[in-house]
């Protein structure tokens, strides 16, 4: 198995934005599985490592995730005509897994974190609210991307770069806030980059916001993504802005749209009596 990695990641692997992180972790997903001759690994071999790693902790959402790099290492390997015998976790289901909660900060919840942010860690949660850019891509941004009354997002997770149309007081007060403090082109220091997300940490703490768990600074790109369907947004506009590569990722916010399963209000047969 490992040289089965070790060969889509020469041939395909390292071609990928993440490829260097998925090869190490298909590295060790072998390893765990005792290194088992390709052509031997069957669905009852990854089952029972899937049962011993759920028994140690590990998230559902970590295994399926290690399911499909797997499975996607003999897809692609076949395609490429290196693999002939088939996959042999083609037909395994991957494990269902819980909707999360998907938390959002109302008005007056902003304004107290907004009130509790100061400097650098303020200028980039109001990105994050104005664009629904992620953390690390508001805190990355350079004055360059900022132009025509747009940010340009660049080097984004999906690897599709962006446009997202900003409010132009903020356009000046990124513009600004560069010029004054640090005379590069980079709207942020490099030094800010390991204090900006302790600083909004606090921040929330002294707002008095309990946040779900893993959803710190993400909750402003729910918060953008909850208030643009809630004011009548369009779901493929959210989806262009956000950046998401599949519409079923965008859907997640289409219940808060004002008409979403309005009809039911009028149309169930208690109202009609």
């Amino acid at each position: 198995m490992l040289d089965l990695v070790d060969l889509w990641h020469k041939h395909h692997g390292m071609n990928l934005r993440s490829g260097e992180n998925t090869h190490q972790r298909l590295k060790n997903l072998c390893v765990a599985l005792d290194n088992p001759i390709a052509e031997q690994l069957k669905p009852e071999m990854f089952a029972d490592y899937r049962a011993k790693r759920m028994a140690e902790g590990i998230s559902a959402n970590n295994l399926n995730r290690e399911h499909a790099y797997l499975r996607a290492v003999f897809n692609e390997l076949e395609r490429l005509g290196q693999w002939k015998v088939g996959n042999p976790l083609a037909k395994m289901r991957q494990m269902k897994v819980a909707e999360r909660e998907l938390s959002f900060l109302s008005i007056e919840q902003i304004r107290r974190l907004l009130d509790a942010l100061s400097g650098d860690a303020l200028l980039i949660a109001k990105v994050c609210l104005a664009t629904g850019a992620r953390w690390s891509e508001a805190e990355g941004l350079r004055v360059s991307q900022v132009r025509v009354g747009q940010i340009h997002f660049t080097g984004t997770k999906s690897g599709k770069n962006r446009s997202v149309p900003m409010d132009n007081v903020l356009v000046e007060a990124l513009n600004t806030h560069l010029k004054k403090r640090y005379g590069t082109d980079r709207v942020l220091a490099e030094r800010f980059f390991m204090f900006g997300y302790g600083a909004f940490r606090e921040a929330v703490e002294k707002a008095g916001l309990t946040l779900p768990r893993g959803q710190l600074t993400h909750v402003l790109r729910h918060t953008f993504a909850s208030h643009f369907m809630m004011n009548g947004g369009n779901i493929l506009v959210l989806q262009k802005i956000l950046g998401h590569s599949s519409l079923t990722m965008t859907m997640r916010y289409a219940h808060l749209a004002p008409e979403h399963l309005q009809e039911a209000k009028a149309l169930n047969p208690l109202a009609r009596l």
